[in-house]
């Protein structure tokens, strides 16, 4: 990637399945709200990922502002929607890395990076060359465009992405993408493709390569969740991990939504719609993966979005 190839992506914005063709280098912004100016909310060690992927001293997570999806019950909706981050160069991107890498990150973890990959892509190079060497995570929505994610070919080791809906009513609803699962599943057979298998540090437990594929259960569609699952299972078998989620938690857009305040999203996911959905998981045959146990709140999952590290 070349500093003239970033400025080509995003003088004709196509990176997402949104394909705004917004100049963003001329500060356009598209769906995802974002010029092509890099911005980011916090970097830092994040210890409440997958164990897999967190390890004992924590994953090097890069959260950036904006997104290409923008669901209404985003537990990051205060920068989904760019109102918190701030702008860095590529350099400075590049630099954090290695930083992250100092402080003992198990690897490198991408949060929501899809609408500035060209500018990612670029800063990962060079880090690479001045001796970034552990993973790279790719954490993304699953709302992804193939040829966006090609660009990552080589860079990113380890995808973690949502597959958030089968249904595109569902989609469109909560998300203005009722291609949404469309999209998503086309997107994770490329990830597939390129991570392969999963491969785990037999020491420390630590993903090296593969997928791990989220899924968030959402209050009253434990039926969605089963499609999702079989669909999962069906097409990858073992090639992937799983990671179901019970962490759902209506945030404030949401309660003090006069759209959605009463709606199936106004409560928690009970224990007994996720008990159903991981007896299905376990009858169907998805033996790698990962359950949360007890009781989960979003919140307890959300770091502040302080400009820590940048």
């Amino acid at each position: 990637m070349t500093e003239k190839e970033v400025q080509e992506r995003m003088r004709d914005c196509t990176l997402c399945p949104r394909r705004c063709h917004a100049d963003r280098l001329s500060g356009g912004r598209g769906f995802c709200g974002q010029s092509a100016q890099i911005r980011s909310a916090r970097a830092a060690l994040h210890f409440w990922e997958e164990p897999c992927i967190s390890g004992e001293s924590g994953s090097g997570t890069v959260f950036f502002s904006g997104c290409s999806l923008q669901c209404v019950f985003c537990q990051n909706h205060e920068i989904a929607m760019g109102k918190a981050g701030q702008g860095i160069s590529g350099r400075r991107l590049a630099e954090i890395f290695l930083e992250l890498q100092e402080k003992g990150a198990a690897n490198i973890n991408l949060v929501t990076a899809a609408h500035f990959l060209p500018q990612v892509c670029l800063a990962l190079e060079r880090a690479g060359e001045e001796g970034l060497s552990v993973p790279v995570v790719y954490n993304s929505s699953g709302y992804e465009e193939i040829d966006s994610l090609k660009m990552l070919e080589g860079l990113a080791d380890i995808y973690l992405p949502d597959l958030k809906y089968h249904s595109p009513r569902l989609s469109g609803l909560y998300s203005q993408a009722p291609d949404y699962f469309e999209k998503a599943s086309a997107a994770i057979g490329e990830m597939v493709r390129q991570a392969g298998p999963p491969v785990l540090d037999p020491e420390t437990g630590l993903m090296k390569k593969g997928v791990i594929v989220r899924h968030l259960l959402l209050p009253g569609q434990a039926g969605d969740s089963k499609r999702i699952l079989r669909y999962l299972r069906d097409m990858y078998g073992d090639d992937i991990y799983v990671s179901i989620m019970n962490q759902y938690t209506p945030m404030k857009q949401i309660t003090e939504s006069a759209q959605w305040g009463t709606a199936d999203l106004s409560r928690p996911v009970t224990a007994r719609e996720y008990e159903r959905v991981l007896d299905f998981a376990d009858k169907i045959g998805i033996r790698q993966g990962y359950r949360q146990e007890g009781e989960t709140a979003a919140e307890s999952f959300i770091p502040a979005f302080d400009g820590e590290g940048l």
